[in-house]
């Protein structure tokens, strides 16, 4: 693994960085890696407890795991850098279920996706790094290609699949649906997930935004989602977060108004350093949505609504941008406009969503639920970052043997934006190749640093 690493390293000081990471072809692959994992007989390890209580730190462990024969379209990345999922969360505290489930089923889908089913589980949905080698069949990418990883994983067998990958029955999230994921010095990936990496970006930059960038991009703009135009009030919960920082700059590039929901004056502020210019404080607020564990205020929702509309002068939001799930759901369909849009995925705060349907069916709203997204949309959301008109969230990073922690402050909400995780990439700061295009987005690039 060393060798690789001194190769990749190579390139941070040649004029011809291409010619250096082309090397990496002719270097033997490692009989194995150290990757972060969850281990099956540690399963059961949180029974019992409360969700805010199970500790990622006590289930991620990096040790060193056997590397995976290539299948064809397959692509073995050596991975400079990845980042903290909310996915990853979930699977430390093996919520809603043990991911080994996942595993198990994938296994038993053809002979080649047997070697996921493993007493041990490789997690991470994001990454960014070089090509090593590629599967019979692949023909897009080479070794030594410095890429990012999307975390579509998708057999494309099904004719399901062919209008939009998303709905294929095979479908699956890579390092949490399938083993050998990104938070690790090593990641099997399907060749259609990988995406050039923004040249300008550093490795821990460019592995931050795969998942949430994607995410948010289907979810506002993509006409499989809430297919945003311009004018549009975008409503947005948690608007300087991992997901909510890159919806806030897609509905200001887009031309619609963000209503930038956030928790505190220092996450207000990163909103309005991303340009928005509406945003709420709801703890200062003091906006609560249920009265006890049972029972929604919808007084609470008149009031939010009505906060909303003194920022947007009388208007109500086209679209609620929606992740936090059970906590907010209700409000968000009560504060959308009639005919507007609630278009929502990942449910941090909880699964189980109550509205009253008199909100919905009487005011025409709708409802749309959103996953990920497709490969072309996660190229198209790749493609505004190397451009550089999405910019990355990273506020801070850790060495891989510390993910347990990184996972720790994303549970607990202790974070801003992204929490990146150095894999092989020795230090902050490596792999920029466009020193031009970085300096002219250098404050907007690091305004989430040290948050």
């Amino acid at each position: 693994m060393q060798d690789i690493l001194e190769a990749i390293m190579a390139a941070e000081e040649s004029n011809d960085p291409d010619r250096e990471l082309a090397g990496v072809a002719g270097l033997p692959v490692p009989e194995t890696y150290r990757g972060v994992v969850v281990r099956a007989e540690e399963a059961r390890m949180f029974d019992g407890m409360a969700t805010r209580d199970k500790d990622p730190r006590k289930a991620l462990h990096v040790q060193e795991v056997p590397t995976p024969e290539l299948g064809p379209g397959e692509a073995l990345v050596a991975v400079m850098a990845s980042a903290i999922n909310y996915n990853t969360v979930w699977t430390s505290i093996f919520e809603p279920l043990p991911t080994f489930k996942f595993l198990q089923r994938y296994g038993r889908v053809s002979e080649l996706t047997r070697r996921h089913d493993l007493p041990y589980h490789v997690v991470g949905s994001d990454a960014a790094g070089v090509v090593l080698r590629t599967g019979p069949g692949v023909t897009r990418w080479a070794a030594g290609d410095e890429v990012v990883a999307h975390c579509l994983s998708v057999e494309l067998e099904d004719a399901a699949g062919h209008d939009d990958t998303m709905l294929d029955p095979q479908q699956r999230i890579w390092g949490f649906e399938t083993n050998f994921g990104g938070l690790a010095e090593l990641a099997v990936v399907k060749a259609n997930q990988l995406m050039p990496k923004p040249r300008h970006l550093t490795w821990e930059e460019a592995a931050s935004p795969g998942l949430v960038n994607s995410t948010a991009y289907r979810q506002l703009v993509s006409h499989h989602g809430a297919n945003m135009k311009q004018g549009d009030v975008v409503l947005i919960w948690g608007a300087s977060g991992g997901l909510g920082g890159y919806a806030t700059q897609m509905a200001l590039n887009g031309g619609a108004i963000p209503v930038c929901v956030v928790s505190s004056p220092e996450k207000a502020e990163l909103c309005r350093r991303m340009g928005a210019e509406l945003v709420i404080d709801r703890a200062a607020e003091g906006f609560r949505f249920w009265k006890d564990e049972e029972t929604q205020d919808p007084d609470e929702w008149k009031r939010f609504g009505e906060r909303i509309r003194e920022l947007t002068g009388g208007e109500d939001p086209d679209i609620v941008f929606e992740h936090p799930g059970r906590e907010t759901f209700g409000a968000s369909v009560y504060v959308a406009r009639r005919g507007g849009t609630i278009v929502t995925c990942a449910s941090t705060s909880g699964f189980q969503h109550q509205y009253d349907n008199r909100y919905l069916w009487m005011h025409l709203k709708r409802i749309v639920g959103s996953h990920f997204a497709n490969y072309h949309e996660a190229w198209q959301a790749n493609r505004l970052v190397a451009l550089g008109k999405v910019h990355p969230t990273v506020s801070r990073t850790y060495p891989l043997e510390q993910t347990g922690q990184a996972a720790y402050e994303v549970h607990r909400n202790a974070h801003q934006g992204k929490v990146g995780v150095r894999c092989l990439a020795p230090t902050d700061g490596l792999g920029v190749r466009d020193g031009e295009l970085r300096a002219r987005h250098e404050d907007a690039i690091n305004r989430f640093r040290g948050h």
